[in-house]
């Protein structure tokens, strides 16, 4: 809703210093994005409609904020709904249309103003400004505003001619706009058609070798059949180009699923390399009747480098890729050590973790955000592959979801991942549907509750801002187990007009709810990774 991207009220006397305290969290929490961010960015989208720019800007900020950089799309369409009425026709967006257009260029005014606020008080990194800005004279406005404020620009124009692309995109997401409530889809096509035109009366594409040359951007062509990619300012920006560079628009499914139940599962232990349980072998055998049930002949494998996964794939009879990166997490000195062990051996280390479980490493080993690094070229590939079954672990798990559902840092580390169940993720246009299946082999419960009420304790946390390095850290090799030679273990901005406000956004925003998707709950509890 636009009103949430309202620059707030001033506060009240006395919270000054609350807000103080929030901003300096914020800025704890960010200074890991800091390091690759200089000085925050306006990411100005560009092109006709239906070209699929919400769709860039909605993954774009999710991939941002999953890696780590506070990101935002502030969506010109909502503001515009907030300021008009109601929609009627494309004749709103003639270019002749003198009253409009002061409404259209009021309604950028506001917007780059919250983007400012975001930018500057609320510990943004990136601001994705997602628009048409089809005209010189918007992005000569735009490029303006950052020079004012020393912020860095990079466009992202999408240009396609493809009708079948284009008359997709408007019947899988503009008939459900707010814009044509109760229209069949003839007409809404009729009508949009002609907003379209009405836009190419003055559109004037970035132009790489004279007018533009000097700008930071990149023209993606045809929905990612060819790219062209101008003048990079810095890593931040290469990032972006990385991901637009793979993400495809194709229909496929990704399903997850943790390895069957393993003996330091029954035994309350975590980390290791264990082999399956009984039951863990018959959850393998149930996996292979799932694939056969739902036809998934074109179906890829993968698996971490763990005996769990592996010995769960081998059931299957088909062939499997082992990825080293999708291991579970390293719990370091704490590895092969149930969570009581850990409390009483080392209790420092216990309470740091339920303080902030998201950036907390262990001793020689990971925190949740070093593991959402690791997983990174997974992210990348499944965006590009068809079918895929990923066989992984319970923290990986979590850290793979958390990109798919655009959960926070603080929600992933206690999303519930129960073992011998199936999740089946489909990306839809602007977001994922999740389907559960339950294979109906019983197992015990890993999952553990975020804790209530947790006091922080009286000692420097340790966490992923730390280096690696830290002299309090014993380096041992990363995969060991029962039966293994055993480690020594340590102890006044413009307004809008005065019109009728819209609680939607720009097309049908496909997107779950806290608590429930499609029968998965995201718990918000914690786990035994």
């Amino acid at each position: 809703m636009a009103g949430r991207q309202r620059r707030p009220a001033a506060a009240p006397d006395g919270s000054a210093e609350a807000k103080r305290t929030d901003l300096r969290a914020n800025e704890k929490k960010c200074s890991w994005a800091s390091y690759m961010t200089n000085s925050p960015t306006v990411i100005v989208m560009i092109g006709l409609p239906a070209r699929g720019k919400t769709y860039m800007s909605k993954k774009l900020t999710r991939y941002l904020n999953w890696i780590g950089v506070p990101t935002k799309v502030f969506n010109l369409g909502v503001y515009r709904r907030e300021a008009v009425q109601s929609y009627k026709s494309y004749d709103f967006f003639r270019h002749d249309n003198k009253e409009a257009m002061q409404i259209r260029k009021q309604c950028a005014l506001v917007a780059l103003e919250d983007v400012k606020t975001y930018l500057n008080e609320e510990g943004g990194q990136i601001a994705v400004f997602d628009a048409t800005n089809t005209t010189r004279e918007r992005r000569e406005l735009i490029l303006s505003f950052a020079q004012d404020n020393s912020y860095k620009v990079f466009f992202v124009e999408s240009l396609c001619d493809d009708p079948d692309v284009i008359a997709t995109n408007i019947l899988d997401v503009k008939v459900s706009s707010p814009d044509y409530p109760e229209r069949d889809r003839e007409s809404v096509m009729e009508d949009f058609l002609k907003r379209i035109e009405c836009y190419k009366v003055t559109y004037k594409p970035l132009d790489p070798d004279e007018h533009d040359k000097n700008l930071s951007f990149i023209q993606v062509i045809n929905v990612g059949r060819r790219f062209l990619v101008n003048k990079v300012q810095d890593y931040i920006q290469s990032k972006i180009v990385y991901y637009l560079m793979n993400i495809h628009v194709h229909s496929h499914s990704i399903y997850l699923c943790r390895h069957g139940e393993s003996h330091h599962n029954v035994e309350g232990l975590i980390g290791g390399d264990s082999e399956l349980s009984e039951r863990g072998r018959q959850f393998s055998a149930a996996l292979k009747g799932f694939v056969q049930e739902h036809h998934l002949s074109d179906l890829k494998v993968w698996t971490s480098q763990l005996r769990r996964t592996i010995q769960t794939a081998e059931e299957l009879g088909v062939p499997y890729e082992q990825w080293k990166i999708l291991n579970e997490i390293d719990a370091g000195v704490c590895e092969e050590m149930s969570y009581e062990i850990i409390e009483e051996t080392y209790p420092e280390e216990f309470a740091m973790r339920s303080q902030d479980k998201y950036h907390y490493r262990y001793q020689g080993g990971e925190s949740y955000q070093d593991l959402v690094q690791r997983l990174e070229p997974v992210i990348m590939e499944l965006e590009r592959q068809g079918n895929v079954l990923v066989i992984c672990h319970q923290a990986v798990m979590r850290c793979l979801l958390a990109y798919f559902l655009d959960k926070s840092a603080d929600d992933l580390p206690y999303l519930k991942c129960p073992l011998h169940t199936v999740l089946k993720l489909t990306p839809v246009a602007y977001g994922c549907t999740v389907d559960m299946f339950d294979l109906k082999v019983e197992a015990v419960n890993t999952h553990r509750d975020r804790p209530l009420n947790a006091v922080p304790p009286a000692f420097i946390r340790r966490n992923s801002f730390t280096p690696l390095s830290s002299q309090d850290q014993i380096k041992r090799p990363r995969m060991y187990s029962v039966g293994n030679p055993s480690h020594a273990r340590m102890s006044q901005p413009p307004t809008l007009p005065s019109m009728q406000f819209s609680e939607a956004s720009e097309g049908a925003e496909m997107l779950q709810s806290e608590d429930s998707v499609n029968g998965f709950g995201a718990a918000h509890t914690g786990e035994r990774s």
